[in-house]
């Protein structure tokens, strides 16, 4: 992981919806942060600070490090709640980790190689079944993102989540002792409307080609 993470809050004791919105219109956010074995805290973020990390993907699959009333935590992101039409942050969930204890965390698939893929140039369309999948690893191990190459695929192809390419001390946790979620994740296709298309122009032609051939008795 590339991307390193800080967030500077502080803690929070003024606490219910009336106090989160006063927060918000100072351009604030409440955010809770828990786990690891400590007490949760109710801490106050920049809205900000934290919209900006948002913009950033790997922001949602790094270790971070919360800094709290001069305390520093390492956590994650574990949930996030937005305003529904707003660019606004309403709540953050952080959870602490123990970087000696494995964790498990969604992370995103990255596909590479798409438009070199042997099934698109021969006229098929990528179809990516998931977008994430869920890792367990200490968080030392823990990677930004899976790369998925899928230059390789022809039409009818699948990647299967067993395909996938895990670095060292990474596992799916779908694949934990049930081949039964040996899910597929991207495929390459003809699609249904262009192969139905083609067949009534076929058809087409033959009647046309029928027609032109027919005499007169």
């Amino acid at each position: 992981m590339t991307d390193t993470f800080e967030l500077f809050a502080t803690t929070r004791t003024d606490l219910g919806k009336g106090a989160s919105r006063r927060l918000r219109r100072k351009g604030a956010m409440p955010a809770v942060i828990y786990g690891a074995g400590e007490t949760p805290e109710s801490l106050t973020l920049a809205h900000k600070d934290v919209r900006k990390a948002c913009e950033n993907e790997a922001f949602f699959s790094h270790i971070l490090t919360v800094h709290v009333d001069g305390k520093q935590h390492k956590a994650v992101v574990k949930d996030m709640q937005r305003h529904p039409y707003k660019p606004i942050i309403m709540h953050m969930d952080l959870l602490r980790i123990n970087m000696n204890k494995v964790m498990t965390m969604h992370i995103p698939l990255h596909f590479e190689g798409g438009e070199h893929a042997v099934g698109v140039k021969n006229g098929g369309m990528v179809h990516q079944l998931i977008s994430t999948v869920e890792i367990s690893c200490l968080p030392s191990h823990l990677p930004e993102y899976v790369s998925v190459d899928i230059s390789h695929l022809d039409l009818n192809d699948m990647v299967h989540l067993s395909d996938l390419k895990l670095p060292e001390g990474v596992s799916l946790v779908e694949l934990a002792g049930d081949e039964k979620n040996d899910l597929a994740v991207v495929h390459i296709t003809i699609e249904r409307v262009k192969e139905e298309t083609e067949a009534v122009e076929g058809a087409e032609e033959g009647a046309e080609g029928t027609e032109g051939s027919s005499t007169e008795e």
